[in-house]
């Protein structure tokens, strides 16, 4: 199979067009409904050449199109989102968050990476298609959500009910991230997610730590203890039952684990870090790839003044792995908190809601086989990793179990590109590499040897 699409041999022409949709500042936490709906709107104008609407959900909209003219040909819906996180610290940007710029070899702004500039390859291959062959060789579905990163709290509802006309034969989410941008990667898994508050109380009000001091329990010592106490000090977490149903890594993965090159110690350079840290009896990248984890995310109470807060807050996470149940590792950390209840205080746990299990693709997916195939087209002579993400992708669960159908990742974000952080970019150079990629996976779908076999009705 040869390339047959010719895409824009001017990288500004892209630059200059993608560099309107990253100016709509779309923070699904707290943007107006008319931010969000701006986005969507700049969404369905790329996708004029289907059948586009918007469609109002409890929360921000969802983008819908169809292209459904491919007779016989599998259908694939394409994932991905529109919105994008706050910015953080605005003295830690370099640029201003929401006026992407060119930056040496990359683009810088929030959201190109996480999911922007991703979605927009996948727009550019459809129209190139479109354009050039006057069709797409097999049937595609879009579906574009404005609340992922707030852990998509209305998309469940409206998988449910359109289940109906979202049915494919494959997902395929422009949302994720290759590994490293040193050799190309896909992800045959994600890890859950569950979250949950702490918060512990002590007086009715603040006190003055001079007439109260020594007199009533810290809330802030109280939460200091509860949270030492989720770990060992090896780092395994100390809450029984936390690790029900994880199974102990076989030999062979373990060896397909050693043999990804990596160097534990440039890893630690580049986090700023003096050594790498976790779990004791794992290396770092197996308990990055194969190991759960509970983290502390953010404490706060009372501030540089002398008082004895009335109330001391924590929010902790934990991303799950394969036999992990979201409910119960929830409740036994509750447990394990109320448990570890200091004298003199009071403490409440309140979880979030949507708890999302580990989710995973066989590597012997017809899926994995065609996009395997492209990258290796794409990327000549380099070998393409089978990797996990660290991160939680609430949609692909919620398609496996409404659908019944697999999600391939095939992102061309990487995960070094400050995603979540000031200073988000992405490489150029990925565009065009995306675009090729995409052009061919489709194309190896539609027909060959890795073509999937229709199952949906059009």
């Amino acid at each position: 199979m040869v390339d047959m699409l010719s895409f824009n041999s001017d990288d500004d022409a892209y630059i200059e067009e993608l560099s309107h949709y990253v100016a709509i500042p779309s923070i699904s936490r707290d943007a107006s409904p008319e931010t969000m709906q701006q986005a969507a709107e700049w969404l369905a104008a790329q996708l004029s050449f289907a059948d586009v609407r918007i469609v109002p959900t409890s929360g921000h909209p969802v983008v819908r199109a169809d292209w459904l003219r491919a007779p016989g040909a599998p259908t694939v819906l394409v994932y991905g989102h529109y919105d994008v996180q706050p910015t953080g610290d605005l003295a830690e940007w370099t640029t201003a968050p929401f006026e992407m710029v060119r930056d040496g070899d990359v683009l810088r702004g929030r959201g190109v990476t996480d999911d922007k500039g991703p979605v927009y390859i996948v727009l550019k291959v459809a129209q190139a298609f479109l354009d050039q062959e006057k069709a797409l060789p097999l049937n595609v579905k879009f579906v574009f959500e404005g609340e992922e990163e707030i852990g998509s709290p209305h998309f469940p509802e409206y998988v449910r009910a359109n289940a109906e006309e979202l049915a494919a034969d494959l997902v395929i989410s422009a949302d994720g991230a290759m590994w490293r941008p040193t050799e190309p990667s896909l992800s045959i898994a994600s890890k859950g997610l569950v979250a949950l508050d702490i918060e512990v109380t002590g007086a009715k009000e603040d006190l003055h730590s001079g007439r109260y001091g020594g007199t009533v329990a810290n809330p802030v010592h109280a939460m200091a203890e509860i949270l030492a106490s989720l770990h060992t000090a090896d780092g395994r977490v100390a809450v029984d039952g936390f690790y029900d149903g994880v199974a102990d890594l076989s030999e062979k993965r373990r060896e397909e684990i050693s043999s990804v090159p990596f160097d534990e110690a440039e890893f630690a350079a580049d986090r700023g870090v003096p050594e790498v840290f976790g779990e004791v009896g794992y290396s770092t990248l197996e308990r990055l790839f194969e190991r759960p984890t509970l983290e502390i995310n953010g404490v706060s109470a009372g501030g540089k003044y002398t008082v004895i807060p009335h109330v001391a807050t924590a929010h902790v996470t934990s991303r799950l792995v394969k036999g992990q149940d979201p409910e119960h590792v929830l409740d036994v950390i509750t447990q394990h908190v109320i448990a570890h209840q200091p004298v003199g205080t009071r403490v409440v746990v309140r979880s979030d809601e949507g708890g999302v299990p580990a989710y995973s693709i066989s590597p012997d997916h017809p899926a994995i086989r065609a996009a395997t195939a492209a990258l290796e087209h794409v990327y000549p002579g380099r070998e393409v990793l089978h990797a996990v993400i660290g991160g939680t992708l609430p949609a692909t669960a919620l398609f496996e179990e409404v659908l019944g159908v697999k999600t391939l990742f095939f992102s061309f974000s990487t995960s070094d590109e400050q995603l979540h952080a000031p200073n988000e970019f992405m490489r150029i150079s990925r565009l065009r590499e995306g675009m090729r990629a995409w052009e061919y996976l489709w194309r190896l779908l539609a027909d060959g040897p890795h073509r999937l076999a229709p199952v949906t009705r059009q």
